[in-house]
């Protein structure tokens, strides 16, 4: 499996009586990989996986998979407590996804050999392939994510923390001791503001959340930053994803229920967020809409 291009988190939509929504969820990710997504990570953060049961996990992945149609590959979200990982890992491998995204487990915080007994168990659970997710209380070290690395089903690191020197030290130990076939990602909220900073150590793939409201513009940046045009990524960067960040950080969970907001914005009903995240105030709606009118503006110019 070959991760490449602009990666789709899509949301996950609720209709007015709250269930889930699973034909809006359908045209939702299939338009994304029409307009040119490289992967669909489903049931991830940015689709409320922690808000989800495993009966509507199921049906999120399910509908995903089906949506897709094999245009690109579909990781799906799983995490949590060792059990529920692990169930919710084989639900995925039964729907049909291509791989896991694999998020922290539940609160505590481990030692490294207690996070890489985590990851192979459930790995080994669903007989995916797994990207591995460092943010939170799963930080691991370079020696045991050069281990994993070795494990057949662990293809791929996202990171969540921005600690470049630590990563720098990852990536040097997993390279030379797994070789150059592992993925390495930038999984940080709202990734593109740090795109410059990644690929300063040759981490050049990332996760895009602004792709789920707004693909002309995560495209646009994509383009604009792989094909060396620094005049078109400072302006994004200055005037759509500097602002956009310095919105998403004035309340806790915007990473998640701003991005549904957009979705919403562009002509979507994909409902609002579950608890214990909660739907933007109307003043950082307008904001929001103003944000996508710049952003599209300058893609447009």
């Amino acid at each position: 499996m070959r991760l490449d291009g602009v990666l789709f988190f899509p949301v996950t939509p609720f209709g007015p009586d709250g269930r889930l929504a699973e034909p809006v969820l359908a045209r939702h990710v299939s338009d994304g990989v029409a307009a040119g997504a490289g992967g669909v990570f489903t049931a991830c953060g940015t689709g409320e996986f922690n808000a989800l049961d495993l009966d509507e996990y199921t049906r999120v992945v399910a509908t995903a998979v089906d949506a897709t149609a094999g245009r690109v590959p579909v990781l799906a979200g799983a995490g949590g407590p060792l059990p529920s990982a692990r169930a919710l890992a084989r639900a995925a491998a039964d729907q049909g996804a291509d791989g896991l995204l694999l998020m922290p487990p539940y609160l505590v915080t481990g030692p490294a050999a207690g996070l890489m007994r985590y990851v192979r168990d459930v790995v080994d659970a669903a007989g995916l392939p797994c990207v591995i997710y460092q943010r939170g209380n799963a930080r691991f070290t370079p020696a045991a994510v050069a281990e994993l690395a070795r494990h057949p089903g662990v293809i791929g690191f996202k990171d969540g923390l921005g600690d470049f020197d630590l990563l720098q030290r990852i990536i040097l130990t997993v390279r030379a001791s797994a070789g150059e076939d592992f993925t390495f990602f930038n999984g940080l909220p709202t990734a593109e503001l740090t795109v410059p900073a990644y690929r300063g150590i040759g981490v050049n793939l990332y996760s895009s959340a602004v792709f789920a409201f707004a693909p002309e513009i995560a495209l646009a940046f994509n383009e604009a930053v792989t094909g060396g045009d620094e005049v078109m990524v400072r302006r994004l960067l200055t005037d759509f994803y500097l602002p956009l960040v310095e919105l998403r950080d004035l309340v806790p969970g915007y990473a998640v229920s701003l991005v549904k907001a957009g979705v919403r914005l562009r002509g979507l009903e994909v409902g609002g967020v579950r608890a214990p995240l909660a739907d933007p105030a109307t003043d950082h709606l307008r904001a929001l809409e103003r944000l996508i009118a710049t952003g599209l503006g300058l893609v447009d110019a």
